[in-house]
């Protein structure tokens, strides 16, 4: 296996960026995969001086180990990291040369704070986007306190090991042997997640602010952005910075932008957004929010409270639930929510959507070039899907469509075995074998902290005006929290503009 031309020059440039010497210890054997990571490797190796290979035994064949010569940093690759996981390999080299990673020091010192050993272990694949930044933060972690360890581990490389631990959805951690959680995490979650916390000691001493901007997704940002650069004093609190954003794949309608993916485009949102003097508080959530004379003030989940002037709300959306008896109970043990992610771990496997939209029938076509037969259910007696993704849809072999037809239950035992749905023209009941379920049937606002505040819709949606002003004034809204007519990623940033730029307006006329 060789690099490409392009790749291989990217390289090249951030082997200049290495402050010292790198080992890889290296445990193969003589299968395709061993070879594979054995061909990568050497090629690294070749690019810099500071890069040498041995061979050792590792707990795991194949796999590697990113150390300084003479010392073990706990860095482990199973498997052979490429897709979205090269970009893990790269930074795993430079930050264990000696290349500091870009973390805040107050962040750095809770990591050090950790006592006692960790070892964690990350199960991937190598097409998940939400993978990346879960192994990457553990790298950091197991770089920066000797206590720690991380190993990533390729689930098509170590099937049987997945097949045993019955992992149906990745990223999955495990912590000393024990599940420690799925899904996409920030490293200041992980932290959160081991009891490492931001205390509300941090907030004590802010001054009031001009603007606060609450979420960090394409609206917030925005937001954050627009109201630096009119020179007012602005924080944002964003508990990760990308918000759903994060979640998509291929985004291909943002003007300008041919194409780009959620993680790469939530990155960019937080570079942007600290080109300027933005007080930025990451990995904590908004809980409560009251006037209080000329001033909004919002309580913390850390207990911290922040005054401003003006705010500008900008959470947000999450997947809607179909709330039926087995969603929770199944959930990364059958029940899915991004076919990207967790696609790959259902490969030749009978699996369903429930969604009949965009989302779930694009989901339907991607699942269909993996698993060995996909079902999808829709509500309504029609699908509303564009009509090209029907046709493209209904072309495919393996793909049965019921329409008119309501999820009732998810059955299983350990893990998910079955759906049963009702027909809803004749009200029958009848029921399906089936490993998997991808959920795609909307959004869901993230308002529910602000009931009894602020007016907002039925389905929970702030209630903002042409200029994004809610019913409090010196508080705005923006983005998919509000009711927006449509939810899209080039809307919300618009609307986070205007709602700072009215909020800019409030401020000078009071």
């Amino acid at each position: 296996m060789k690099l490409d031309a392009d790749i291989r020059a990217q390289l090249q440039q951030y082997m200049q960026l290495l402050e010292g010497d790198v080992v890889f210890k290296v445990s193969a054997g003589s299968d395709n995969v061993s070879r594979d990571m054995l061909d990568l490797l050497e090629e690294l190796a070749g690019m810099s001086p500071r890069i040498t290979v041995e061979r050792a035994e590792l707990p795991r064949t194949p796999s590697f180990s990113v150390n300084r010569p003479g010392e073990d940093t706990g860095i482990v690759f199973a498997g052979v990291p490429l897709g979205h996981e090269f970009t893990s390999l790269v930074l795993a080299i430079l930050q264990v040369s000696g290349r500091p990673p870009k973390v805040e020091a107050p962040v750095i010192e809770r990591i050090k704070s950790i006592q006692g050993e960790h070892r964690f272990e990350t199960y991937v694949s190598l097409s998940c986007h939400n993978c990346p930044e879960v192994v990457q933060a553990l790298n950091i972690m197991s770089v920066l306190n000797p206590n720690i360890s991380h190993t990533m581990i390729d689930g098509a490389a170590y099937k049987e090991e997945v097949e045993r631990k019955e992992i149906m959805a990745v990223p999955s951690v495990f912590l000393n042997g024990e599940f420690f959680a799925s899904g996409r995490m920030t490293l200041e979650d992980i932290l959160n997640k081991l009891g490492v916390n931001a205390g509300a000691a941090e907030f004590a001493d802010k001054e009031p602010f001009d603007v606060l901007v609450i979420g960090g997704g394409p609206a917030g940002a925005s937001a954050a952005i627009y109201a630096a650069r009119k020179g007012v004093r602005t924080g944002i609190v964003a508990e990760r910075f990308g918000g759903l954003v994060n979640e998509t794949l291929g985004i291909e309608n943002l003007i300008s932008v041919k194409y780009t993916e959620g993680p790469k485009l939530a990155a960019a949102l937080e570079e942007h957004v600290r080109e300027y003097p933005v007080d930025i508080m990451k990995s904590v959530r908004a809980e409560k929010l009251e006037k209080n004379g000329d001033f909004v003030e919002v309580t913390l989940n850390n207990g911290a409270v922040l005054k401003s002037r003006t705010v500008v709300i900008a959470t947000g959306a999450r997947w809607r639930n179909l709330n039926v008896p087995g969603e929770a109970e199944f959930r990364n043990k059958g029940v899915a929510y991004c076919p990207h992610c967790d696609g790959p771990l259902f490969a030749g496997k009978r699996v369903a959507v429930v969604g009949g939209g965009n989302s779930g029938i694009e989901a339907a076509i991607d699942l269909a070039g993996i698993a060995a037969h996909v079902t999808v259910f829709e509500f309504l007696p029609e699908l509303k899907a564009d009509q090209v993704l029907q046709d493209r849809l209904y072309s495919l072999p393996n793909v049965t469509v019921y329409t008119n037809v309501q999820v009732k239950e998810i059955t299983g035992g350990t893990k998910m075995e079955g759906i049963t749905y009702i027909d809803r023209a004749t009200g029958e009941e009848h029921h399906l074998p089936m490993d998997g379920v991808f959920i795609q049937i909307g959004l869901v606002p993230n308002t529910e902290w602000l009931e009894g505040v602020l007016e907002r819709t039925r389905m929970g949606e702030i209630v903002v005006d042409g200029r994004g002003a809610t019913s409090i004034p010196g508080v705005f809204a923006a983005g998919d929290c509000t009711n927006s007519a449509y939810k899209q990623i080039i809307i919300s940033m618009g609307s986070g503009a205007t709602a700072a730029l009215s909020a800019f307006d409030y401020l000078i006329r009071n």
